[in-house]
């Protein structure tokens, strides 16, 4: 694990108010009643990373739901009727600024689990920062990926092109990943085959998580020498599903077959069996010398977590 001289270093992460949106069950869980919905939040994060020179870089993991519904294409404000009812503010940048920080100014990077209409936010609220998406990204948001996604449902145009990088593919290496890509290695760490050092000292990985959507990455963080998070986007929509009470529920594709909310069902689960030692206690995959690690696990649609942890949103940490 990489170290910045002979210190560990450490990193404080915040949540975000970042919108709800309302969650049929049956389409999530196996078991379901089928007529119950769950207005959930989609959780944003604000890590703060301590440089040697004593600047503090700014990342946003995840930007919720816009806040003007009528931004998104004509096609997803379709599928957006049927998430109703959604709570629109604070959204990630209402949070950031109730914690004293200005979105325009003050984040350095923004890290998108993937470009789903619940968490792509509104990128112009960030003009100054540095973008980072997963391996595909950037063709998913031009084409689609049919026939569950088409094309009319995302944004070409959402993210800066100037300010946007896309991490290689999985299958690259320093010698073949694109220009201005070559610091962003695939390594394997904490049980995961690609994981990306993404600061150089072992305080934040970028973890490849795949089934979800082309592209779906999570974030790994160390917030002291015994204690990380593991910030799991949607590799599930309940966490019910990481404990092993539920599973991944099936449903009609329209085309004849099953599918789930997940692009790759099987994709999915083997991400979910790579989280599942983050949350024994002590974690197997993690060392800090003899010391036993925890790791606490956060999904974004996490309801229960939300209403046990409002003193963790910014400006409070985790």
């Amino acid at each position: 694990m990489g170290t910045q001289g002979e210190e560990e270093v450490y990193v404080k992460v915040s949540a975000l108010e970042a919108g709800q949106l309302t969650l049929p069950e049956r389409l999530f869980i196996t078991n379901a009643d089928p007529e119950k919905k769950a207005t959930v939040p989609s959780l944003s994060f604000l890590v703060q990373h301590p440089s040697a020179d004593g600047k503090i870089t700014k990342l946003v993991f995840d930007l919720g739901l816009k806040r003007d519904l009528s931004k998104y294409p004509p096609a997803q404000q379709a599928h957006i009727a049927n998430r109703q009812p959604t709570i629109l503010h604070p959204d990630c940048a209402d949070s950031l600024r109730t914690g004293g920080l200005d979105p325009a100014k003050d984040i350095d990077i923004v890290v998108l689990s993937h470009v789903h209409w619940d968490h792509e936010g509104t990128p112009d609220d960030f003009p100054s920062s540095k973008f980072v998406v997963g391996s595909g990204t950037l063709h998913l948001l031009t084409n689609g990926a049919p026939p569950h996604y088409p094309k009319e449902i995302f944004n070409p145009d959402l993210l800066p092109k100037d300010r946007t990088q896309e991490l290689p593919p999985t299958t690259s290496d320093s010698s073949t990943a694109a220009e201005g890509q070559t610091d962003h290695v695939w390594k394997p760490f904490a049980g995961f085959p690609n994981t990306v050092d993404f600061f150089g000292d072992g305080s934040v990985y970028i973890v490849d998580s795949p089934g979800h959507l082309f592209g779906h990455v999570n974030l790994l963080a160390r917030l002291s020498h015994t204690k990380w998070v593991y910030l799991g986007g949607d590799c599930c929509h309940d966490p019910r599903i990481l404990t092993g009470e539920k599973d991944i529920a099936l449903y009609d594709d329209g085309h004849g077959g099953l599918r789930s909310v997940h692009v790759n069902t099987e994709q999915a689960r083997d991400t979910l069996d790579k989280i599942g030692p983050l949350l024994k206690k002590p974690c197997p995959v993690i060392q800090s010398g003899d010391e036993p690690v925890e790791v606490e696990v956060i999904v974004a649609h996490d309801k229960g977590w939300r209403e046990k942890n409002f003193k963790r949103f910014f400006p409070g940490t985790l």
